[in-house]
């Protein structure tokens, strides 16, 4: 697929001598039909600015400035796709900024101008704990539009998991409470350079508004107790907080026996409430 005037990537792969590391969690897409469809997840991008973490050669960042971004701005820790990327910036001149830096490390909040919406592959090695930043920051909602993200699909299972499934953990818990989640559609591993060993999936996160909410650090206790002993009643597994366990049962109407993965979201943060002004 043609989407600008640009090499094919293989070409620019080729030139530049790159390839995928895997310390660095790199897995490239080089089907600019998939990265197109990738970006029109996100929404109409016209006068959007878009934050994208680990371009790598630029598959996606390409397919978000053909779509119409305002600029993109790409975060990327690995120096050797610099050049690539700078071949980009030239093409879409005063579209795309490449901040060469570790994501984790980097202020997001402080990046955003007006709308602006994240659309990334991530890493999988910093995939999740990258979500978990976003989505645990004390002020919400937060500056950006949305999330339009890879991720592992057994990750992606997680994020969208109902209470009373296999997969509802704590990142469930988390993505209930301040997104609406779904799986966009799933991704081959015959779709990347290196192939992974497992099938990949977009998901695509909304933040919810504002509201009465437990703070994140109370949630984040309650969740980890419950779920770091998910078989046990959670009369017994909630005891690792170390304060009484009857209130919080109290306040989310349950008796004790059950276990967290038969739990709500509104559950959850009914007990967090508790364990605020505890």
């Amino acid at each position: 697929m043609q989407i600008d005037d640009l090499p094919p990537l293989r070409d620019v792969i080729a030139r530049h001598g790159l390839s995928a590391k895997k310390q660095l969690g790199q897995n490239f897409l080089l089907d600019l039909n998939l990265t197109s469809r990738i970006a029109r997840v996100a929404g109409p991008l016209e006068g959007v600015a878009v934050i994208e973490i680990g371009p790598g050669p630029g598959g996606l960042t390409r397919a978000l400035l053909a779509e119409g971004a305002r600029k993109v701005i790409a975060i990327e820790r690995d120096e050797r796709t610099l050049p690539a990327l700078a071949e980009i910036a030239a093409a879409y001149p005063d579209r795309l900024e490449v901040i060469s830096g570790d994501a984790l490390d980097i202020d997001i909040a402080a990046l955003v101008d007006g709308p602006t919406r994240i659309v990334a592959n991530l890493p999988y090695n910093i995939g999740t704990e990258l979500l978990t930043r976003w989505l645990t920051a004390e002020t919400w909602p937060p500056a950006w539009q949305s999330l339009t993200l890879m991720f592992q699909r057994e990750v992606a299972d997680r994020i969208v998991a109902a209470p009373g499934s296999d997969a509802f953990g704590r990142l469930g818990v988390l993505c209930g409470w301040r997104t609406t989640a779904r799986i966009a559609f799933n991704v081959a591993p015959s779709a990347f350079t290196p192939p992974p060993k497992v099938t990949s999936a977009v998901v695509h996160l909304i933040p919810n508004g504002t509201g009465p909410t437990p703070t994140v650090r109370a949630l984040e206790r309650v969740t980890r107790a419950a779920f770091g002993q998910r078989r046990k009643m959670l009369r017994q597994s909630l005891k690792s907080i170390g304060v009484p366990v009857e209130p919080l049962l109290a306040a989310a109407g349950l008796k004790g026996d059950e276990r967290a993965e038969e739990l709500d979201v509104a559950q959850f943060l009914a007990m967090a409430g508790t364990l605020n002004v505890m």
